[in-house]
């Protein structure tokens, strides 16, 4: 991520809630839209993405509809909290692919992590490869039994 200092103006904010909405749009389209030429959207988008404000775009895939239908949060408290241990957690954690979230957290636990699988087997295997001699205080998931919206839109100040 690049430290440079910045500001984000009204119209880096007009790009930015056009492409939450939309990410496929075009420059010609996208520039139209926040009312710039399409050379001035595009050394807009440059800086954005330079400055790590932009990080890339994804598409959004409903989850159920691909036989994803298992999203569990996993609330997990550890005995260790030293650099090399956290680093060992990490790239476990990263090498799990139904792991879509992971989250460093205070309070209570100390990581979250959001996992979507195709069922509890599915769920029993993931929890098994991240708790392989991880040396964990307490693990536990929260199932989810419905989404009411995700992926929501930032809110920009």
């Amino acid at each position: 991520m690049n430290d440079e200092p910045f500001e984000i103006d009204e119209i880096d904010n007009r790009i930015l809630s056009a492409l939450q909405q939309d990410a496929s749009l075009s420059q010609r389209a996208l520039a139209e839209r926040v009312h710039l030429s399409q050379n001035a959207c595009w050394r807009r988008l440059q800086r954005l993405t330079r400055l790590g404000v932009l990080q890339g775009s994804r598409a959004v895939i409903d989850a159920a509809r691909t036989g994803l239908h298992l999203t569990v949060f996993v609330m997990i408290r550890t005995r260790h909290h030293d650099d090399a241990w956290a680093k060992r957690f990490r790239t476990r954690v990263e090498s799990i692919p139904e792991i879509t979230e992971f989250h460093r957290i205070g309070g209570e636990w100390d990581y979250m992590a959001k996992l979507v699988t195709v069922s509890m087997s599915g769920y029993d295997r993931c929890y098994k490869a991240l708790i392989a001699d991880m040396d964990l205080e307490r693990v536990t998931g929260v199932f989810s039994m419905e989404t009411i919206f995700e992926a929501r839109p930032l809110r920009l100040p």
